[in-house]
């Protein structure tokens, strides 16, 4: 399958990655490199998913810096870049076969539905108005909230491919998504909150 921009799909691109027998480790640097000059799309996508899927161990802890960093750059418009200590986080490549296989059916199906239409959704200046979304949703993402990652980067995700193939319904569903994990994770802190304070009130009483 070709992409809009003529080249791999997204989901070929990471298989390649994920079967490359010569590494054992797969960082951060690696996936930039695989993606070349591939839009910031593609990179928030990558980075994004995983965390909409119960996570492998420290799946967070490797993806959520450069999510909120790749999510500015959409913001502002700049081109996509990983200060090193970043890049260099890395996990086994059997970790990510194993997350690749758990994402890439998703991915190829979405790939097949995606094609470009109501395009001034995906192209400046609406474009850095997602960006700007996807920032506030990725810090959220990098918050300890219980139930309140998944939701926020399926957001991401949507909105990530909609820029990437200049589908604006696609941005759409993920704008829409976008509103929906603003109530959940709204609804789970202030539930936390009146837990607190109901805990304070039995403790000082």
């Amino acid at each position: 399958m070709k992409t809009l921009s003529g080249g791999l799909a997204l989901s070929e691109v990471l298989q390649q990655l994920a079967d490359d027998g010569e590494r054992d480790r797969i960082s951060v640097g690696d996936l930039l490199a695989a993606l070349e000059d591939r839009a910031l799309g593609a990179l928030l996508f990558v980075f994004a998913c995983p965390n909409a899927l119960p996570a492998l161990p420290g799946t967070s802890v490797i993806l959520g810096a450069p999510l909120v960093l790749l999510a500015a750059q959409l913001a502002f418009n700049r081109k996509p870049w990983l200060p090193g200590f970043i890049a260099r986080r890395s996990m086994s490549r059997k970790d990510f076969q194993a997350l690749i296989g758990r994402i890439r059916p998703w991915l190829q199906r979405a790939e097949k539905m995606l094609r470009p239409r109501a395009s001034a959704w995906a192209l400046p200046p609406m474009e850095y108005a997602v960006g700007l979304v996807c920032l506030l949703l990725a810090i959220v993402v990098l918050l300890p909230i219980p139930l309140g990652n998944m939701l926020p980067a399926l957001a991401i995700s949507m909105l990530a491919l909609g820029v990437l193939e200049r589908d604006g319904y696609w941005i759409i569903g993920g704008l829409v998504t976008a509103i929906a994990a603003a109530v959940l994770v709204s609804g789970v802190l202030f539930g936390a909150v009146q837990a607190v304070m109901f805990l304070g009130m039995k403790f000082f009483a």
